[in-house]
C-alpha cells in the first residue's frame, strides 16, 4: 500500500471556530492553562500528575517494583564535560540575580522531574526562553549544543521550529513557538562533580547529567505535530522518519510466529485493551512524564530468540534514538545496550502495513524506547495518524537523570572521607589530602 504523504496533515486543520482552538490567538501560556483546566477531565488528569510529582521520591522504572542492582558503573566515556561546563558558566555569567535564582537548583532537586510534554505551562521552573532576552536564549542553546551531538542539537532545533510552525497553523504564537521552553541547571557546572540541566516544553523534553567523563541523557521525550514543515523558511524539515521506517522494517522482517507474539493488539485502538491502556495525554506510552517509578513488565518477544541479522536491525533501530549522544558516549551506551541484548524485548500494537499507525516498545534492563502515532491535539484527526509522533527514551532501574551514578559517586566520596578519618595522624590531626 502507498504510504500517505507527510503533508496529509493539512486535511485535518481545524477551522478557526473549532472549540479546540477558537479564541486561542487571544491567549498566552498562562491564560491557556486556565482555559484547559476548566475542563474537569483534563483538570483531574493534570492534578494526578502534579500530585505524583510532589509526593513521590525517585526510584526508577522497573519490571517488578525492584531495581536491578549493579547495572551501571562510573567510567570515563569521553563526555564533552569541558565544553558543556564552559557553556553553562557563560550562561551563569550573563543572567541577572533573579534569573540565576530561578535557574539554579541542587543536584538532587525535585525539579529534575518537572518536565512534561503537553503545551500546558504548569511547572514554571527555571528560565522560559520566550521570556528572556536573545543573548540568554542563545546562551541556553549553546549549553545544549555543547552537550549534545551535532545531530542531536539539530533534531532539537528542528522540533522547536516545528512547534513554531504548529503555532502558526493554529494561530497560537504565544502558546506554541520556537522558544516556548524552560531550562534549568542542577548542581554546579564542574569537570569532576555531578551537575546537569533539563530543557522541556511541547514535544521536546531533555534531561542531561554530567559526571566527569560520563553523561546520561534520559528521560528524553521528542515528538511532533505535524512531523514536517511544508511552507516558509524551514520548509522541508521532517522528523522521525528513521524511527518510524526502521521500526516498521524490523516488525515486517520478523518471522510470522514472532510477529504474532510481538503484536499485542491488532488495532492501534483495540476494543480488547483493558481500561486505562489508552491514556489521555500519553495515548499508549507507559513511560511518559511523571511515570518515573512505574512498573512496566516485559511484553512481546525477546531478542535472544532472533537471528543475528534481526539483532543487528534491532541495534540499528535503538541507535537511531540515541543520535543525540556525542560519538564516544554513544559508543559506550551502545556497548551497554548490547551487553543486555539477550534480555531485550520488543512489542507492537497496531497493524504493520505501510500506511498503518502503530506503537512499539523496546525494553531491556538498561533501556526503554517507545514510539507512538497519536491522534490530533491541535490538528483535528480523531484517530492516530502518522504525522503526529511521540517518542520516549528512558534508562530504567534507577539511572534516569543519572541518579544511579550520582549515588555511586556520593557513596565513593563518603568512603574516601571515612578512609581519611581512619588514617589520622598520631597526634589526632589529619594527614593533608590534596
Amino acid at each position: 500500500m502507498t504510504r500517505p504523504s507527510a503533508s496529509s496533515f493539512r486535511a485535518h486543520l481545524r477551522s478557526p471556530d473549532d472549540p479546540r482552538i477558537a479564541g486561542i490567538s487571544e491567549l498566552d501560556a498562562y491564560s491557556f492553562v486556565d482555559r484547559v483546566l476548566a475542563h474537569p477531565v483534563r483538570a483531574q488528569l493534570f492534578d494526578g500528575w502534579l500530585q505524583r510529582y510532589r509526593e513521590t521520591e525517585f526510584e526508577g522504572i522497573t519490571t517488578d517494583g525492584q531495581c536491578i542492582p549493579d547495572l551501571f558503573a562510573l567510567a570515563d566515556n569521553g563526555a564533552p564535560v569541558v565544553a558543556a561546563q564552559a557553556a553553562a558558566l557563560q550562561l551563569l555569567s550573563i543572567v541577572d540575580p533573579p534569573q540565576r535564582a530561578a535557574l539554579c537548583h541542587r543536584i538532587d532537586a525535585r525539579q529534575w522531574r518537572a518536565w512534561m510534554n503537553p503545551e500546558l505551562y504548569l511547572n514554571r521552573f527555571g528560565l522560559r526562553l520566550d521570556e528572556v532576552p536573545a543573548p540568554v536564549q542563545q546562551a541556553v542553546l549553546d549549553v545544549l549544543r555543547a552537550s549534545l551531538s551535532a545531530a542531536g542539537y539539530e533534531r532539537t532545533r528542528t522540533l522547536m521550529r516545528i512547534n513554531h510552525f504548529l503555532g502558526e497553523l493554529v494561530n497560537a504564537p504565544r502558546i506554541l513557538n520556537e522558544f516556548s521552553y524552560n531550562f534549568n541547571l542542577f548542581g554546579t557546572p564542574s569537570r569532576s562533580e555531578p551537575w546537569g540541566w533539563n530543557f522541556y516544553g511541547h514535544h521536546v523534553c531533555l534531561n542531561c547529567l554530567m559526571l566527569g567523563g560520563q553523561m546520561v541523557v534520559t528521560p528524553v521525550f521528542m515528538g511532533a505535530e505535524p512531523n514536517c514543515i511544508d511552507t516558509g523558511p524551514h520548509a522541508g524539515l521532517t522528523a522521525f522518519t528513521d524511527e518510524e521506517s526502521l521500526g516498521l522494517a524490523l516488525m515486517q522482517s520478523l518471522p510470522a510466529q514472532q510477529q504474532r507474539r510481538a503484536q499485542l493488539y491488532r488495532l492501534k485502538r483495540d476494543p480488547r485493551m483493558p481500561p486505562g491502556r489508552i491514556a489521555i495525554g500519553d495515548e499508549l506510552h507507559l513511560a511518559g512524564a511523571f511515570q518515573d517509578n512505574r512498573v512496566i513488565p516485559y511484553e512481546g518477544v525477546c531478542a535472544a530468540d532472533w537471528s543475528s541479522a534481526l539483532q543487528r536491525q534491532l541495534l540499528a533501530l535503538m541507535a537511531s534514538y540515541l543520535r543525540y549522544l556525542p560519538a564516544e558516549p554513544l559508543r559506550a551506551r551502545m556497548a551497554e545496550i548490547e551487553r543486555h541484548l539477550a534480555n531485550t524485548h520488543f512489542c507492537w500494537i497496531g497493524g504493520f502495513e505501510e500506511d498503518s499507525p502503530f506503537y512499539y516498545r523496546i525494553q531491556s534492563p538498561v533501556l526503554i524506547i517507545e514510539f507512538d502515532h497519536h491522534a490530533g491535539v491541535f490538528l483535528g484527526n480523531a484517530e492516530p495518524e502518522k504525522f503526529h509522533v511521540h517518542t520516549l527514551v528512558r534508562t530504567p532501574n534507577g539511572n534516569d537523570y543519572g541518579m544511579a551514578l550520582v549515588r555511586q559517586h556520593c557513596e565513593l566520596r563518603q568512603q574516601v572521607l571515612r578512609d581519611a578519618c581512619l588514617h589520622q595522624a598520631p597526634d589526632g590531626g589529619h594527614h593533608r589530602h590534596t
